[in-house]
């Protein structure tokens, strides 16, 4: 079987995006992972906590389906283009994960933007985009979700949801699960008031700090 360890590694990954809080039964997301040329997604079909390893397609970056007892995801398409993207620029992403959670949703049905309002939207690249809605499994909305991740780890989807890269499973698990603490944390502040935005000098200091550990730029 078609890197057997990938497939196992999805359908844990999509267990662990089924037993996340706020998120949509049965089909509610996608995850894929890349290795080399080929790439491992979740089928269509089959609810995220129900996935095994041999459902799962292996696709090839130009779109074959190479091995898999089940089509592909609806979502695939978009998944498709970011790993072609990460691929053609070196960047170090290898996997993508996509999920409808009431938060990111509900972000992505109001706002044009996700506005940093904590110093841990540094993570994901500062300012989240949401992407205008079209229809899912498209190629328009693919595209829309290339653009919108350029600079950044992560992006809200019109109207669907969260979309999260990393550099692994684990990774992008973690950046969608931030997305959307950063989206339910931006929505409940809305309630009290106008949020205050980091600048971009703030954000700036803030990725600064990072680089230096736990003794900060001033220990000497």
């Amino acid at each position: 079987m078609l890197l057997e360890q990938e497939r196992r590694d999805v359908c844990l990954t999509a267990r662990a995006l089924a037993a996340h809080a706020g998120i949509a039964p049965g089909e509610a997301g996608t995850v894929s992972v890349r290795n080399g040329d080929l790439v491992v997604v979740t089928p269509h079909g089959v609810a995220l906590d129900q996935i095994q390893p041999a459902d799962c397609p292996v696709m090839s970056l130009d779109d074959r389906v190479l091995e898999g007892r089940r089509d592909p995801a609806a979502e695939a398409t978009l998944h498709m283009a970011v790993h072609r993207l990460a691929d053609e620029h070196g960047r170090d992403v290898t996997a993508v994960v996509n999920a409808f959670t009431a938060d990111t949703v509900a972000a992505a049905s109001v706002l044009v933007e996700l506005p940093p309002i904590h110093h841990r939207a540094v993570a994901l690249g500062g300012a989240i985009a949401v992407t205008p809605y079209t229809t899912y499994g498209t190629g328009e909305i693919a595209d829309h979700a290339v653009k919108a991740l350029k600079g950044r780890d992560a992006a809200l989807l019109g109207g669907h949801g969260g979309l999260a890269v990393g550099r692994n499973l684990t990774h992008a698990l973690e950046n969608l699960r931030l997305l959307n603490w950063l989206s339910a944390t931006y929505l409940n502040a809305r309630r009290f008031g106008e949020p205050r935005v980091l600048s971009e000098d703030e954000l700036a200091r803030v990725r600064e700090r990072d680089a230096y550990g736990w003794a900060g730029p001033d220990i000497f």
